[in-house]
C-alpha cells in the first residue's frame, strides 16, 4: 500500500472501519501502575543535582528533565586542535559549576546559576570537529547526514552542525541561563547555527516512571531499552579504546505534527494508525503499556488487529533486536504561521551505539509504510558523536582529542 493510496479523507470516512474491529475500551486506565505521589516541594526540585563527572556524559541515561534546549554551533574557520582543547576546558569548568548550582567564573548573572534543577549539559561533535582536530581517522563511519527519506521535507535552518549542546533541567530559567552562558563563553570559537527548545511534563505532575506523551496525545518512548541490561545498545563498551570509551551517538530529528488534521481523525482511527490505545499506551493486542504487541493476532474478520501500516508494526522487527535505541524526545510548540492554528511537533532525540545499524533500518521501514506519515513530517536532521564523560581531572573530550 502506498502512502498516496490511502488518503486522509478516505481513511476518515470508512478506512478505519474496514481495517479491523473496534478497539476494546479500557475505561480510563492510567499509563502507570504506581499510586500517585505528592508533588515535590519547589526547593527540592530546584536544588536537585546530577553528577557531572564520570566515564559517560550525563544527560543520556539521566531521567529526562522537564525542559531542554538543543543548540547546534558551527566552528569558526580558524579553530584548530588547540582551540578545541581550550573550548572544552572552558565548557568543562562552566558545566561542572552550573550542574552543582555554582556560578561559573565569567557569569555576569550569578544569581541565575544558584538553581541547578538537575541540570545536565551533553556535548556532541559533528564531522568538522574531527577535521579541525586532525583526527579524521577516528571519526565513526556513521558520522554523516542520514540518508534521504521520502517523508523528509528538511529545512536548512534545522539541519546539521559542528557541535551540539543538549541542555536539560527541571527549570526553564536554568536552561535559558546555561545556554546563554555557554554560548557566550564560546563566541570566539563558534557561531550559533540553530536552537530548538522543548518540554515535557512538569516535575510532580505525573508519577515517576510515567512515559511522556507527545502533543498528539500518544505515549512516546515505551520501548526504550533497559540500559542496566543492554548498555551495548547505547554505549561503546568501557573496555573500548580510550578515544571511544563511554561514547555514543545522538540523532536529532525535528518532526512537525499537523495537529489540525489529526484532530479530524476519530479516536478509533488514531489508535489504529498508532497500533496502541491512547488512554493506556497498551498495544491493541494487550492491556498494559509494556505488553509485547502480538503482530500475528487477527480479528473476527481475519484481519490483523495491528494493521500493516500501524506505527508500532513498522517500528518493530523482532528478528533484529539490535534495531532499537534510546528515545529522549521533547515536545515543541511555536507561534503558528498566519492563517494556521498551530506549529507543534517533537524534537526526536535518540541515542544509539551505531546509527547505521540501529537507527537507519527503523527509519527506512517507517519511510516505506507508516500511516503516521500522513500527520508527521521531518523538517530537521542532525547526527553527532557524543564523546565519553570527563573523569576526575579531565576535560570533556580529552580522551578523544589527545588520541
Amino acid at each position: 500500500m502506498s502512502r498516496e493510496g490511502l488518503n486522509r479523507r478516505s481513511f476518515l470516512t470508512g478506512g478505519a472501519a474496514a481495517i479491523g474491529g473496534a478497539a476494546l475500551a479500557l475505561g480510563g486506565r492510567a499509563v502507570w501502575d504506581e499510586e500517585p505521589v505528592p508533588m515535590p516541594a519547589p526547593d527540592a526540585v530546584g536544588q536537585a543535582t546530577e553528577e557531572f563527572r564520570g566515564i559517560r556524559q550525563a544527560g543520556v541515561s539521566t531521567r529526562p528533565q522537564a525542559f531542554a534546549s538543543f543548540v547546534a554551533l558551527d566552528l569558526r574557520s580558524d579553530v584548530d586542535h588547540d582551540a578545541l582543547v581550550r573550548l572544552m576546558r572552558i565548557w568543562t569548568d562552566d558545566i561542572e559549576r552550573l550542574s552543582q548550582g555554582r556560578a561559573p567564573l565569567a557569569d555576569t548573572e550569578p544569581e541565575l546559576g544558584a538553581v541547578p534543577a538537575r541540570l545536565t549539559v551533553t556535548v556532541g561533535y559533528g564531522p568538522a570537529v574531527f577535521r579541525a582536530a586532525g583526527l579524521e581517522r577516528l571519526a565513526p563511519a556513521w558520522l554523516r547526514p542520514l540518508p534521504a527519506f521520502t517523508v523528509d521535507r528538511l529545512e536548512d535552518r534545522w539541519n546539521d552542525g559542528d557541535v551540539v549542546l543538549q541542555v536539560c533541567a527541571d527549570d526553564e530559567t536554568t536552561v535559558a541561563h546555561a545556554v546563554r552562558l555557554l554560548v557566550k563563553d564560546a563566541r570566539t570559537f563558534v557561531t550559533v547555527r540553530w536552537l530548538q527548545r522543548g518540554f515535557r511534563s512538569t516535575p510532580g505532575s505525573t508519577p515517576p516512571g510515567t512515559t511522556m506523551r507527545n502533543l498528539m496525545g500518544q505515549v512516546d518512548g515505551t520501548r526504550n531499552p533497559d540500559l542496566g541490561v543492554e548498555p551495548e545498545l547505547v554505549w561503546q563498551p568501557d573496555g573500548a579504546s580510550d578515544a571511544l570509551a563511554g561514547s555514543t551517538s545522538l540523532v536529532v530529528r525535528r518532526i512537525a505534527m499537523n495537529l489540525d488534521t489529526w484532530d479530524e481523525l476519530d479516536r478509533d482511527g488514531r489508535e489504529k494508525a498508532v497500533g496502541r490505545r491512547l488512554d493506556t499506551g497498551a498495544p491493541l493486542t494487550g492491556r498494559k503499556e509494556h505488553d509485547v504487541p502480538d503482530l500475528d493476532a487477527v480479528d473476527a474478520n481475519g484481519l490483523t488487529v495491528i494493521a500493516p501500516f500501524a506505527h508500532v508494526r513498522r517500528a518493530r522487527d523482532d528478528e533484529h533486536p539490535e534495531q532499537r535505541f534510546l528515545r529522549r524526545g521533547y515536545n515543541y510548540d511555536e507561534a503558528p504561521a498566519p492563517g494556521e492554528l498551530s506549529s507543534s511537533g517533537l524534537i526526536f532525540a535518540t541515542y544509539q551505539a551505531d546509527v547505521d545499524t540501529q537507527f537507519v533500518p527503523i527509519q527506512r521501514r517507517l519511510d516505506e509504510l507508516d500511516l503516521l506519515n500522513e500527520w508527521t513530517t521531518p523538517i530537521g536532521s542532525a547526527v553527532f558523536f557524543v564523546p565519553g564523560g570527563a573523569r576526575a581531572g579531565e576535560y570533556l573530550g580529552q580522551r578523544l582529542l589527545e588520541s
